[in-house]
């Protein structure tokens, strides 16, 4: 595999720049002396914030891309992701050229080897809201780290942020074995269940994975795990790394059995340690916890955030300073605002088990009823989730399901939105299946004529569904 050698900056091309992932690998380049070049296809506002960082961005992706104009040097290194497929024209060209070529994990893995502390934050849901987490505290501790967020963490208004400490903070993506590539020294497994299904074959699989993850932490590391996971042994077994465990049982070494919520949602808690009755040394409450973020979901990301921020020493007040003030990043259980009296909350949720917190949370939340618009995200994992979606989107009142977000794929095995529709329908709930194949004019109409004052709109998926609350609040 290629290595970067980074005191010898060269002309690397992104391959779908404008991704969360790969424009913040684009950001750290450009700052490290690196020419910066790719393609996207469409503008957003990262790529306008890179080109004014000095980047050169194309829109649409062609053979001529890879051919610099004047002035600038030839690429030596080209990055992709795992959506760019072998008959792309770029990635052909770039084998005509002959050009070296890495992964947006393998990227990510070799800039890490440049720290000293690398954390990397693994499991199948909750990543970027623990990463945050981990990222406010460490901010908020004055730990000045580099971070690399899978979201918009509003502290910093953006989803990256390099400082010049010893500590990196990243996600752990799962999906194509991407984390394998990397070199934490802090490891956290947040849970482990079936999703992926396009790459993975079953979930002994996915399990595989992630003890193959944790595997990756060195002798004198740290994996925080959820003691929650089903078949724990199967992760933690033969590791050489010091292994805490937290979650909701005295049976775990951090851990709550104390939940409360206030009127809109958010939890205090009272933090336990396994033999121990001197939690953290502080001289106000030190074990009483309050978020800014909402739902037991977050008590449980708190949890694996509090036992690495303990770890590291850091100051139980800062500590609760930070998880009081982080709300949340974008599009995790978002307030957008009010639409002639409806409240419109968006939420990134895509799996069964983000969906099913999400609606508890809601229940916690104010309101008269709670209408869900469901995106779902593409076909193989609708049609494998396809019964635990409609149970996990019955926790709402009414529910309105849109097309499918087709994302990387193409609709080879026979599966519709409608379907969806007909499942939840058939457990006797509301349920109304709305064509967005010409865009949300027909669902945003439907909202406006159904909803009344009080209700609460919650839009959810992981494609562009969060664009329906943004256009109801224009009108």
């Amino acid at each position: 595999m290629y290595k970067i050698d980074f005191e010898h900056p060269i002309h690397v091309y992104f391959m779908g720049i404008g991704g969360i992932s790969m424009s913040a690998l684009a950001e750290i380049l450009l700052e490290k002396g690196f020419t910066v070049s790719g393609s996207d296809i469409n503008e957003s506002d990262l790529t306008k914030a890179l080109t004014l960082k000095g980047a050169f961005i194309y829109y649409g992706q062609c053979a001529e891309n890879l051919k610099p104009g004047p002035g600038i040097p030839p690429i030596g290194l080209v990055v992709y992701t795992a959506a760019i497929k072998e008959d792309n024209p770029e990635f052909i060209a770039m084998k005509e050229m002959n050009i070296s070529a890495i992964t947006r994990a393998d990227l990510l893995g070799q800039i890490m080897k440049n720290y000293e502390m690398p954390i990397a934050v693994a499991g199948t849901h909750g990543k970027t809201t623990t990463t945050g987490m981990v990222s406010e505290i460490l901010l908020t501790a004055g730990l000045d780290p580099t971070l690399s967020i899978g979201g918009i963490l509003n502290s910093i208004n953006g989803n990256l942020r390099i400082g010049s400490s010893e500590y990196f903070v990243t996600e752990a993506c799962e999906y194509t074995n991407s984390f394998l590539c990397f070199f934490p020294k802090i490891g956290i497994i947040l849970n482990v269940e079936a999703d992926h299904m396009d790459y993975f074959t079953d979930i002994g699989q996915i399990r595989k994975s992630f003890h193959d993850f944790a595997a990756l932490l060195p002798e004198d590391g740290l994996l925080i795990i959820n003691g929650e996971i089903e078949k724990l042994d199967e992760i933690i077994a033969g590791l050489k790394c010091k292994v805490i465990t937290y979650g909701l049982k005295p049976i775990y070494d951090y851990y709550t059995t104390e939940i409360s919520y206030d009127k809109e949602a958010h939890p205090t808690f009272t933090l336990k340690q396994k033999n121990k009755t001197d939690i953290m040394a502080a001289a106000i409450d030190p074990s009483i916890f309050t978020l800014g973020s909402r739902g037991e979901h977050n008590v449980q990301n708190a949890l694996a955030a509090i036992t690495l921020a303990d770890y590291l020493k850091i100051s139980p007040l800062k500590l609760k300073e930070a998880l009081k003030k982080f709300t949340g990043t974008k599009r995790r259980f978002e307030e957008k605002g009010k639409c002639r009296g409806f409240t419109i909350i968006d939420d990134y949720a895509h799996h069964p088990t983000e969906i099913e917190a999400t609606l508890k949370t809601a229940r916690n939340y104010p309101h008269r009823d709670i209408w869900c618009v469901f995106q779902p995200h593409t076909y193989t994992r609708t049609k494998v989730f396809l019964s635990e979606f409609a149970t996990a989107l019955s926790l709402a009142d009414k529910i309105i399901v849109v097309d499918i977000y087709a994302a990387r794929e193409k609709n080879t095995i026979g599966i519709s939105a409608k379907n969806l529709a007909d499942e939840i329908s058939a457990f006797g709930k509301e349920c109304y299946y709305v064509s967005t194949s010409l865009g949300f004019d027909g669902v945003e109409k439907f909202i406006l004529e159904n909803l009344q004052k009080n209700d609460l709109l919650i839009t959810m998926g992981a494609g562009d569904v969060v664009n329906i609350g943004d256009n109801l609040l224009r009108k």
